[in-house]
């Protein structure tokens, strides 16, 4: 599918390429989750060891860090495909 880009001359596949964008994004940001949460349960004994405000880290990570970094996730994912929709490709 081809679309009218008012910034190029001529016709430019934009579906396809922000498709592929967006796509690339979500492989991404999949396996930041799905690699931070594998490895912070796998290694949750050896940061037993380690302590924060009086807590284990493991614990904390688990609780607290592990759902901040999901937010994270949500936020990066949400700017990405901002920039993608405003179709310039830089941050606005």
């Amino acid at each position: 599918m081809t679309v009218v880009d008012q910034t190029h001359d001529g016709k430019v596949p934009i579906v396809g390429a922000r498709w592929r964008r967006t796509k690339a994004i979500v492989a991404r940001l999949l396996a930041a989750w799905a690699g931070v949460s594998f490895l912070v349960l796998f290694f949750a004994r050896e940061l037993f060891a380690w302590s924060i405000f009086g807590w284990p880290f493991s614990l904390y990570m688990v609780a607290q860090g592990l759902i901040l970094f999901y937010v994270l996730l949500v936020v990066i994912y949400s700017l990405a495909m901002r920039r993608i929709e405003n179709g310039t490709g830089e941050a606005r």
